[in-house]
This record gives structure tokens, sequence and C-alpha cells, in this order.
């Protein structure tokens, strides 16, 4: 399973590529908002800060929301770096666009899907990546969960290539339970990373370990 990290500070970016698992990055405009990037230029330039940072994918969305605005737009991210994947909303004028982008040998991220036949649409458009929200489904009582299992069937059915990327993740047991289930990738936030590193027994099996080493020098 791959490791991304969904936000567009610097500074976390750093330290998951530090810790040596991180895979990639997803972003989006809320996040951009929320770390004070605005404006096109500004944004655009963090998007390179941050392909500069990691190694893997960095997915930078659209906010055009018609066919021809989406594809300009995607272009002009995809040009700016080789690790640029050019995320696109589930709409009719998005499935078109990631189509276009494929035929072109843009890769893509369809985002916002919350159905299987959605995820059966970007995969046939031939979206490099699906990302299903599994935390907002959790949000209305519905399970995110169950969906990527769905999805996992039906693109096993198929031998689709697109990748089953688990978005919306809230805490470490979304990326156990993503991994159990065989979703290619997660995308969440640092703490739900990190989180897989504690266990009370780890932490008290260490502090015995030094105590006892303490008693003996």
């Amino acid at each position: 399973m791959k490791f991304f990290i969904d936000t567009a500070n610097l500074a976390q970016i750093k330290e998951a590529q530090e810790l040596g698992v991180l895979d990639g990055v997803t972003t989006n405009p809320s996040l951009m908002a929320k770390e004070g990037i605005t404006g096109k230029d500004n944004i655009l330039k963090h998007y390179v800060d941050i392909c500069n940072i990691v190694d893997g994918d960095v997915s930078a969305e659209v906010i055009s929301t018609d066919f021809e605005s989406i594809i300009k737009e995607g272009e002009e991210l995809a040009e700016l770096h080789e690790q640029i994947v050019v995320k696109v909303p589930m709409i009719k004028d998005g499935i078109k666009a990631i189509k276009y982008f494929s035929d072109k040998g843009i890769r893509t991220n369809c985002t916002l899907v919350f159905s299987p036949g959605q995820a059966l649409l970007a995969a046939k458009a031939g979206a490099a990546y699906v990302s299903p929200f599994i935390g907002r489904l959790d949000d209305i009582s519905t399970d995110g969960l169950n969906l990527i299992a769905e999805i996992r069937h039906i693109y096993d059915n198929y031998a689709f290539e697109t990748e089953i990327l688990a978005a919306s993740v809230r805490h470490t047991m979304h990326v156990i339970d993503c991994a159990k289930i065989g979703a290619d990738v997660m995308t969440g936030p640092l703490s739900s990373i990190e989180g897989l590193l504690k266990h009370p027994l780890t932490d008290s099996g260490l502090a015995k370990f030094l105590e006892d080493y303490k008693k003996g020098n």
C-alpha cells in the first residue's frame, strides 16, 4: 500500500518524507487556503515546492467545472512538473476530460467519488487514480470501507489499472482497514501515518529495557 499525505503544509510533508515511507501527496483548494496560499501564481509555485520535497506523485486539483476550462487548467498543471497528477472532479465534463488527458498521456486522479458506478466510469475513462472519500461517507452514517471493497471487486473483475486511492482518511484504523480490503493507496493527515508507530506494549517494553540497562551500568 502506498502512503500519501493529504496536506499543503510543507513542514508536515517534509516530516513524512523524512520518515521514509511517503509515496506522494494530495492537495486541494481548501488545503491550500488553510495554509494561506492564495492567488494562481502562488498556488502553482507551491505545487512545485511540494514536488521538490517528495519523490512520488503530487495530485493538483483543477477548480474548473466545464470541459474546455478543465483541459486548459489541467494541461497547465501537468506542465509544472513530471510528478503532477491532475485531480479532476467526478462530473460529466470531468469524465470527458479524464479521457482526453488519458489519450494525451497526462495522468489523472478522479476525486469526489462516492459510489461504485462513479469509480467504474473513472476507470473506463482511464484515470490513474480514483479517490473514494471514505471519511465523508462515514460522516453521514454510510460505510465508506464497504465502498472500497466494492470498487476493489469491480476493478479486479476486469483488471482495471486504475489505483484505488482511499481519501478522506481520518485516523489510523482507517489506514489498517483500507490495507486489509486492498486499497492501493491511502491519503490522510500525518497523524494517521504516525499513529501506526504507537502501541502501549512497545512503550512499556522499551521503558523496561532502558530501566534494566541503567541498573547494569
